[in-house]
């Protein structure tokens, strides 16, 4: 389906904070998804996946992530320094700091008149990955879904330890993780530590790996895999598809 696509500005602790929203452009109700980038905010990739599943009939909602030390609308390149810069920025933003940004984006999505009541999710890939599964915690997400989450066993996230594997028990929707089995950066251990916490509070979960490494959605890297992609976003768009059918 077709969509439009705009920027909006909210306020969070008095950071102005640039959301891109794209959204189905026939009128109606739809779910709205609060969609996280990666460490490099919202590049030309990030936004095409935005745009991707607006068009199966979300509004998506995608917050600068790192408005607080950037300027409004910065692109981090994707590269060597951009990598530095990026993770940079996410370890001088406080954990409380992202929280905060969800229940804005929460917020402005529940006032939204095309955005059905009661039917949020949200949706990120790396960083942001970690992010959607900690927005999770807020009880208006009913699905989540989770592209390569970093740092969750861990808890690298921002300034301080992330307490995000200790709160599973808050998450009341039902996950979707996909992982790359070749990707350093999420080593086996670690996805086992996921999938063990969620099992042990019995969340129904889903999880798909591919052969792939990290950021494999990314269309713009040497990481980039168009097959795994294809059969990830089908299993995204199916899960989706079934939490929201009512």
């Amino acid at each position: 389906m077709q969509i439009t696509k705009r920027n909006v500005e909210l306020r969070v602790d008095g950071s102005l904070m640039r959301v891109y929203v794209a959204a189905p452009k026939a009128a109606g109700k739809y779910p709205g998804i609060v969609f996280y980038s990666d460490i490099y905010q919202l590049g030309d990739p990030m936004i095409r996946l935005a745009n991707y599943l607006a068009g199966y009939g979300y509004v998506v909602a995608a917050p600068e992530i790192f408005h607080r030390i950037e300027p409004v609308g910065l692109v981090i390149e994707p590269d060597d320094l951009g990598r530095m810069r990026g993770n940079d920025d996410a370890r001088r933003t406080s954990v409380a700091d992202y929280d905060a940004d969800c229940l804005a984006v929460i917020e402005f999505l529940k006032g939204e008149s095309a955005v059905s009541p009661n039917q949020i999710g949200t949706l990120g890939f790396c960083i942001g990955g970690h992010l959607a599964f900690r927005a999770a915690f807020q009880s208006e997400i009913r699905a989540c879904v989770c592209c390569y989450p970093t740092g969750i066993p861990s808890g690298k996230l921002g300034k301080e330890v992330a307490d995000t594997i200790h709160r599973v028990n808050e998450i009341q929707g039902e996950m979707l993780m996909v992982f790359g089995t070749l990707d350093p950066h999420i080593p086996d251990s670690d996805r086992q530590t996921i999938i063990k916490a969620v099992e042990n509070v019995n969340i129904p979960y889903q999880v798909f790996l591919y052969e792939a490494e990290h950021t494999f959605m990314r269309d713009d890297g040497y990481r980039y895999d168009s097959s795994a992609t294809t059969a990830a976003w089908s299993e995204i768009v199916t899960f989706l598809g079934r939490i929201f059918a009512d």
